[in-house]
């Protein structure tokens, strides 16, 4: 009774199997962590290069502070926190059982 519409057990199991290799895989591709921290790091380098070389209406508007250079660089390590934090503790593969046999 193990055979059900032309699939075994085996074949259901192994099925299960790859789509969760396949999930783990898309877990990875797409944790937000790597999304947050390379739209971070992208908008950070962004608006520091705007922050380097100020004009001087930017410079009256903002009291004689470069915010674009502070916002970029704030930016840019919050990018790069983000992208360490995804190194250092990536997200754990999935266990895939095997049916004994």
């Amino acid at each position: 009774m193990s055979e059900h519409h032309g699939y075994s057990e085996h074949d259901v199991q192994r099925e299960v199997s790859e789509l969760q290799a396949k999930s783990a895989t898309a877990a990875r591709i797409f944790d937000l962590r790597r999304i947050i921290g390379g739209l971070f790091v992208l908008y950070g380098i962004i608006v520091t290069i705007a922050g380097i070389n100020p004009s001087d209406s930017s410079l009256d508007k903002s009291e004689g502070i470069n915010i674009n250079l502070w916002t970029g660089l704030g930016m840019l390590l919050l990018g790069i926190f983000f992208l360490v934090w995804l190194k250092l503790k990536p997200v754990p593969p999935v266990q895939v059982e095997t049916p004994e046999e």
